[in-house]
């Protein structure tokens, strides 16, 4: 597993990390979660040289801290490195937009969450602690500034983050001015190559960490997707894929798909385009089955992407503005 540098917070982590939503399970998110299954999955990465992984709090509302702290457990002589989010108070992904910081990151939420997070991962430090919204209508005000500030110098945390909304990545970069965010995750994929624009050059220059997340379009950049795919209903893909998303989503798959080298998976081309990009720290992928696990981390072998093939692709970017069923 090749590593790479997370921003200024110096860590050296394996390029591709582990997002721990679909594994997690719990309610609003993925279906076809197996906890059974889940530790060897977990094992198994670490094994084949993942050392990043990604969860929150809401998913499976600590049951994946959990999961990650007994992975640490059994693992105790691995540097491994954790991150986590606290969740909005008013558990709105995305913010609305008359939502203060009050109704979101107040601070005696940020720090009872924090206390959470350390009790279900067993440990006395978390290394990346996130807000798992943002507006940067909130980012001069103090308050938010004051509690992660505190956060670090009471030992609590050492590098502090924000995980954009979707479809807005640069709806952070009033926060980055601060001085006091060190890693941005955000959604960058083959449809969504709009961190390019600004994010990506301005981490660059800033030496801040970046997370790539939902790498394959939440299923969209699998291939295994057709215009008769139904969800369950307490999947929050049944609505992300609805009308609007699912007819157009597979027709620029398969539009994707005719331009993969020979023996090349769609998923593959996917982690490999956002390797290629020099700002990236890590990719998360989700992975809840041994397979995924092989698959995905086996894409980091260093063979970089043909540039001729990645101008082929920039013509595949999707811009989207967010809406009711984009979460």
């Amino acid at each position: 597993m090749r590593q790479r540098t997370m921003g200024r917070l110096g860590w050296q982590v394996s390029e591709i990390g582990y997002g721990m939503w679909g594994i997690g399970g719990g309610p609003g998110g993925f279906t076809g979660w197996d906890y059974d299954t889940a530790p060897a999955c977990l094992d198994q990465a670490v094994e084949q040289g993942c050392t990043f992984f990604d969860t929150a709090w809401v998913y499976g509302r600590g049951v994946s801290e959990r999961m990650l702290g007994d992975l640490l457990r059994r693992h105790p002589g691995e540097r491994l490195r954790i991150a986590t989010k606290v969740p909005p108070l008013n558990r709105e992904w995305p913010p609305r937009p008359g939502d203060t910081l009050d109704d979101v990151f107040p601070p005696g939420h940020i720090r009872e969450y924090v206390h959470k997070s350390l009790e279900n991962l067993g440990v006395e430090r978390i290394d990346l602690l996130q807000f798992h919204v943002w507006e940067d209508r909130w980012a001069d005000d103090e308050r938010w500034q004051r509690v992660v500030s505190e956060l670090k110098a009471d030992g609590l945390i050492d590098g502090f983050g924000i995980s954009v909304n979707r479809w807005e990545p640069a709806n952070v970069l009033r926060a980055i001015d601060t001085g006091l965010v060190d890693v941005v995750q955000v959604i960058y994929n083959l449809f969504d190559q709009a961190p390019e624009d600004e994010l990506l050059a301005r981490a660059q220059r800033d030496d801040i960490g970046i997370i790539a997340r939902v790498p394959f379009d939440e299923g969209g950049l699998t291939g295994r997707l057709s215009r008769d795919t139904v969800f369950p209903e307490d999947d929050w893909r049944a609505v992300y894929f609805g009308p609007e998303n699912l007819g157009p989503t597979v027709d620029r798959a398969e539009a994707l798909a005719k331009l993969l080298p020979e023996g090349m998976s769609l998923p593959e081309l996917s982690l490999r385009f956002i390797l290629d990009h020099p700002a990236v720290s890590t990719v998360i992928p989700g992975m809840r089955r041994s397979a995924h696990v092989t698959a995905n981390l086996g894409v980091s072998d260093g063979r970089p992407l043909d540039p001729a093939l990645r101008e082929e692709l920039r013509a595949h970017r999707w811009d989207r503005q967010p809406t009711a069923w984009s979460m």
